[in-house]
């Protein structure tokens, strides 16, 4: 699809993008929360294109982000030539007990410290990578975003991921093809407490099977079972049996005891399937 047809709405991804470059020019002092992801690398480059007044990157650390992920948005925003901060601070330990409501608690707790960060700073106004398509899903880090004043840019425009990694095309980003990925939390059952070795764990089985050419995978831990996502239409690749056992061998090594490989493939938020049906079950009463 070119950028320059018309969406559903009407509206053409370039005619959104353009809506976004006049949101950003008047923003001034701008800080952008950085992952490294596709949305929020896509905001940090056009908030530099449109351009705001000042511009900074904010990350946050935490042991639930994966590492290599902090590492490779370090060295974008080093290519970019914005100023980057890594703000760390102590885990609430509420998070770490994996309630349903964990991303409205992280993401609080982040904006609280950015925000302490533009007030140090004398910024105006703190952005994140929030998109038109975010709103479909189960995302209870939506209220803190409304509650900690902090403005979703891509959302205001109306740019969905599929604009979003059609832009970033076309600007030459080296992330608009880069799969989605979450907090490491999320391949945890909820009320499940989490420790650090677990999120170690799953990050060295997600980095294994990436190695192997599974891009899109997530590795999801029940105690002492490893439940493994790929796309469809690579289940039979990984079910090979050269594959399959050198991956069970790799998983009993990191001290999984048991390692399934999940039929109905990749699925976001597969975790999430439970809250959704309580949900739904309740209202339908």
């Amino acid at each position: 699809m070119a950028i320059d047809q018309p969406t559903q709405n009407g509206r053409s991804t370039s005619e959104k993008y353009a809506d976004l470059l006049e949101i950003l020019r008047n923003c001034g002092k701008t800080a952008v929360a950085f992952s490294g992801g596709v949305d929020s690398t896509f905001l940090l480059a056009a908030a530099g294109e449109a351009p705001t007044e000042k511009l900074v990157a904010l990350t946050m650390k935490q042991p639930y982000f994966q590492q290599r992920e902090l590492e490779e948005a370090a060295a974008f925003v080093k290519d970019f030539g914005v100023e980057h901060r890594v703000i760390e601070a102590p885990v609430d330990p509420r998070i770490m007990e994996n309630p349903p409501n964990r991303c409205y608690l992280c993401k609080t707790a982040t904006f609280k410290k950015f925000r302490k960060e533009l007030d140090y700073m004398g910024f105006d106004t703190l952005l994140d990578g929030t998109n038109a398509d975010d709103t479909h899903e189960y995302r209870p880090g939506l209220q803190a975003i409304e509650e900690q004043r902090v403005r979703s840019p891509l959302m205001e425009a109306g740019l969905t991921k599929n604009d979003i990694r059609l832009l970033s095309r076309e600007m030459g980003l080296p992330i608009w093809d880069k799969p989605s990925n979450t907090c490491l939390v999320t391949r945890i059952p909820y009320n499940t407490k989490v420790l650090n070795e677990d999120l170690r764990q799953i990050e060295e089985a997600e980095f294994y099977l990436k190695e192997k050419g599974f891009l899109v995978v997530r590795v999801r831990k029940h105690g002492d079972l490893a439940r493994i996502e790929v796309e469809p239409e690579l289940i039979a690749r990984l079910a090979k049996p050269e594959i399959m056992n050198a991956t069970v061998a790799y998983f009993k090594k990191l001290g999984f005891r048991h390692v399934s490989l999940d039929l109905e493939g990749y699925m976001t938020g597969s975790m999430d399937k439970a809250i959704l049906e309580t949900s739904q079950t309740g209202a339908a009463r």
